[in-house]
């Protein structure tokens, strides 16, 4: 028996026992996940096709590890214009192994209702005194300074630099005093799966001009993860 199923976001074609490698699943290493959007079930010559998914059809799988991909060189050059730019780019993968693949019976997960709120019954109307607006929060300033090339750092991209920048954190310095977590939620609406554990500790490699030192740890790292 064969499916056809989607995974994070990614069409795969599956056998049981086969090992798959997937773009990062938020799942902890040694748990199990289900994928329910089943497109296509083959037992033998009896082949099952959804419309677009199989309603009731569920494979069952299991996480071995995360992981990072090879690396990959992004080189960008304009002709006559002294414009260069090398980045390197390694995609974060989990490794799952397919455990069962349902055809039918299987019950998906229902999604939580939303709980409206009873509206308040019309009173009659009251004039109360005019309150005069409260003054406007001023916008978190941006860094002003001179702002440093983020995308040394390993894991960052020209998107997450700029986001980096526009949310105020434009050097070495500020990147490294801020924190991981802060960090992941700045760059939460950038697309990818991102490992900002070391982000911190590399700026400050960068910022005390310590190059050497961070080339020779970012060759070692997996990822953003040492």
């Amino acid at each position: 028996m064969y499916a056809i199923v989607e995974i994070a976001g990614h069409q795969f074609k599956v056998e049981k026992d086969q090992r798959v490698f997937v773009n990062r699943l938020q799942t902890e290493e040694g748990k199990k996940v289900s994928f329910d959007n089943v497109l296509l079930v083959g037992d033998g010559d009896k082949v099952t096709v959804g419309a677009p998914a199989i309603d009731g059809a569920q494979v069952g799988a299991k996480v071995l590890k995360h992981l990072k991909g090879d690396k990959v060189i992004v080189f960008k050059k304009k002709r006559r214009k002294g414009y260069r730019v090398k980045n390197g780019h390694r995609q974060s993968l989990t490794e799952i192994v397919i455990e069962s693949i349902a055809a039918s019976g299987a019950k998906k997960a229902a999604p939580k209702k939303e709980t409206k709120k009873a509206e308040p019954k019309a009173e009659a109307k009251v004039t109360a005194p005019k309150v005069e607006a409260a003054p406007k929060k001023a916008a978190p300033k941006k860094a002003t300074g001179k702002a440093d090339d983020l995308k040394k750092i390993e894991g960052i991209g020209p998107k997450i630099a700029s986001t980096l920048v526009e949310a105020g954190i434009a050097t070495f310095a500020d990147l490294a005093k801020a924190k991981p977590a802060k960090i992941s939620e700045i760059i939460a609406g950038v697309r990818g799966n991102h490992v900002t554990d070391t982000w911190p500790a590399q700026a400050k490699l960068a910022a005390d001009g310590k190059w050497d030192e961070l080339k020779k740890w970012q060759d070692e790292l997996d990822g953003g993860k040492a």
